[in-house]
């Protein structure tokens, strides 16, 4: 009896019910679009944050920042021979080879930390800015210098990089022509390179290195890097008048790649006159839940360090990925609840409504035999139905919304700014490559809708068919049989 009087109160009240349905499908599919593109805006800060760590890593150790001291003017300087004949061109390359920052740890530190408690591995890298100038000069003695900027602070994971802009060059008795390119060196521990510079990169042509090679005079090049030099598997590049033979080719995960060229570890600290110290230490918590435990205690037991962690790297991001996810948490967030209000309300007043003009129908029922608690039940199951219906709309109209988000991907750009410790940051092993000049990266928006975004939605259906029930239910239940005589004119 139940399901034959709800189906054919159902159908004489088609328009009714797909109005609830729909004021109810609206505010389900507002929080299932909400709810998907939060989930973006954090896979997107996520990849940000890899690009910047590399896979596995929870937080970074760095050397704290001190306040320079003298009057050092900060920029890395070259000195040329230009004694060729005046009628020819003397062609002459030089290479200055800076440790990140000019700050660098003790390696020992290295197992220092991994000793900490908490601590699952700790790996350190040394980072280099490697400028390179190559000039044509007619006569005299020709002398250069970079703008202090081309180094920036170190406070993110292995510090940071200015940009690498340069001066102009200072030339006596004589013109000059040349070019300055700037590029970044990570040292990797090639002994365990599931943390640190290579372990947010995949080797997409050669090999990577092997356990063997840490003193090998060997390189594995980033993709774009590669590209933009036209390097290859078996190529050669020489940096500071060393030869290294090119044997990878590094694809980041999630990004471009923030290093230009990885090195042996010991290489790495031979050319930045580097011997037994890291610029990173890269550091992988036993427990992701006792991240901060584990900072703390890394700080207080190691004096003279900045511990970063992925948590203070995403306050400094900015640009219209926060804007957007700072939309999406907040004004997303109270709207949607606006919304889902202001449907349930809108269900119940429909219902009530419609309760109301049922008098003569309920009130004859009630004279019939009808108790009142079997007249809720079938008000309360109308109610239901009409929710159900509201949640698969809504789940549709959710889902295609999330879609086309995903299939627009709008691009969002990220802005890193500097931590505590000061200055810009690097990329996997602090590399203070191009993004690190531009300190912005672009990223595709997505709206990923998960189970539980699902479930949500389901649970608001039930809810808003609940609550519309006992409205329309409630009122049912206080009419009386003399209120169908009544009715009738």
């Amino acid at each position: 009896m139940f399901g034959i009087y709800l189906k054919r109160e159902l159908g004489r009240r088609k328009k009714a019910a797909l109005v609830i349905a729909l004021g109810l499908a609206l505010g389900i599919a507002l929080v299932i679009t909400v709810n998907s593109v939060s989930a973006g805006m954090t896979q997107a800060q996520d990849k940000v944050l890899q690009s910047l760590y590399g896979l596995g890593t929870d937080m970074t150790v760095t050397k704290a920042r001190t306040a320079p001291t003298g009057n050092s003017s900060g920029g890395p300087r070259f000195e040329f021979d230009a004694s060729a004949d005046d009628d020819d061109d003397a062609e002459q390359s030089s290479d200055r080879v800076m440790t990140q920052g000019g700050q660098a740890l003790k390696a020992a530190l290295v197992t220092q930390v991994a000793g900490q408690k908490g601590v699952a591995a700790a790996v350190g890298a040394l980072t280099l800015n490697v400028t390179k100038v190559d000039g044509s000069f007619t006569q005299g003695k020709a002398q250069s210098s970079t703008g202090g900027s081309g180094n920036g602070g170190q406070g993110g994971p292995g510090g940071g990089n200015g940009g690498g802009s340069t001066a102009a060059p200072q030339v006596q008795g004589g013109g000059a022509s040349f070019d300055v390119n700037s590029y970044s060196v990570a040292g990797v521990d090639v002994t365990d390179q599931d943390l640190g510079p290579l372990a947010g990169s995949k080797i997409t042509s050669g090999v990577t290195f092997t356990s063997a090679q840490t003193n090998a005079k060997v390189a594995v090049v980033s993709k774009a890097y590669a590209k933009e030099n036209a390097y290859k598997v078996g190529s050669t590049l020489t940096i500071s008048g060393t030869t290294y033979k090119v044997i990878g080719i590094a694809t980041p995960d999630s990004s471009d790649s923030t290093t230009d060229v990885y090195l042996p570890l010991k290489q790495a600290q031979t050319l930045g006159d580097a011997a037994d110290q890291v610029t990173t230490i890269y550091v992988k918590a036993a427990d992701s839940q006792q991240i901060d435990t584990v900072k703390a205690a890394i700080q207080k037991n190691i004096s003279g360090t900045t511990v970063t962690t992925s948590a203070d790297l995403a306050e400094t991001v900015s640009g219209s990925l926060s804007t957007a996810s700072n939309l999406a948490t907040s004004v997303g967030k109270w709207l949607s609840i606006a919304v889902l209000v202001a449907a349930f309300l809108v269900a119940a007043l429909l219902t009530s409504s419609a309760v109301s003009r049922r008098v003569r129908e309920f009130g004859t029922l009630k004279a019939l035999g009808w108790p009142s608690r079997r007249v809720t039940r079938q008000v309360v199951g109308e109610s239901m139905v009409n929710g159900l219906l509201g949640g698969a709309l809504g789940i549709g109209l959710g889902l295609a919304a999330a879609y086309t988000v995903t299939a627009i991907s709008p691009k969002l750009t990220a802005e890193l700014g500097g931590t505590g410790g000061g200055g810009g940051m690097g990329g996997p092993g602090g590399g203070p490559g191009r993004q690190s000049a531009s300190n912005t990266m672009e990223i595709a928006l997505s709206a990923p809708v998960s189970l539980t975004t699902i479930a949500l939605a389901v649970g608001l259906a039930v809810a808003g068919g609940l609550i519309a029930g006992a409205m329309g239910g409630w009122r049912a239940s206080r009419m009386r049989p003399a209120d169908a005589l009544r009715s009738v004119s």
